[in-house]
C-alpha cells in the first residue's frame, strides 16, 4: 500500500457501485441508449473526483443499507486504488461516447464492454484490474490521488 495509513472500506458499497454500473451499462447496449454509458460515465467521474457525491454508493448508504437490506462489510484498505480505477473506467467510457458521436458504433460498444467486464471480473472475483495498475505505478514512483480521496 502506499504511504497512506489505511482506513476502513465498505466493500458492499464497492459491490454495489460495480453492480450498479455493469447493469445500467449492460441495459444501455440491449436498449442500444449510448446516452445511458454518458450517464454511468458522468456518475462514475463525479464518484472519482468527489467519492462522497458517487450515485450509485449514496444510493446504497442513504436507502439500501438504511433500509436493512444490505450490510456494510468494512475491511482495512486505503481508497485511492480504487477511485483510480474507477476514473480509468470513467475516462474509457467517456471516450466510448466521443467514439458514439463520431458515428463509431462498434467501437463505442467494445468499450463499454471492456468497461463491464473488468467490473464484472473485479465484482466476482475481488481482482482490481485498475487498483492493480495504480499499485504497479506507485511501485514506480507514480501516485495519483486527489485531495477528496483521503479518508
Amino acid at each position: 500500500m502506499p504511504a497512506s495509513s489505511p482506513s476502513r472500506i465498505d466493500y458492499t458499497a464497492l459491490k454495489v457501485n460495480q453492480s450498479f454500473i455493469i447493469g445500467l451499462l449492460l441495459l444501455a447496449f440491449l436498449l442500444n441508449q449510448p446516452w445511458l454509458v454518458a450517464f454511468v460515465g458522468l456518475v462514475m467521474l463525479v464518484g472519482t473526483v468527489w467519492p462522497q457525491a458517487g450515485l450509485f454508493k449514496r444510493i446504497y448508504s442513504d436507502l439500501l443499507k438504511p433500509a436493512g437490506l444490505l450490510k456494510a462489510d468494512p475491511r482495512p484498505d486505503t481508497p485511492a486504488p480504487h477511485l483510480f480505477a474507477q476514473g480509468i473506467g470513467a475516462l474509457v467510457l467517456g471516450v466510448a461516447v466521443l467514439v458514439f458521436t463520431a458515428g463509431g458504433v462498434v467501437a463505442g460498444w467494445l468499450l463499454t464492454a471492456l468497461v463491464i467486464m473488468l467490473a464484472a471480473i473485479n465484482l466476482l472475483t475481488g481482482f482490481c484490474a485498475g487498483c492493480f495498475i495504480y499499485f504497479q505505478l506507485a511501485r514506480r514512483g507514480i501516485e495519483f490521488t486527489l485531495p477528496l480521496w483521503r479518508a
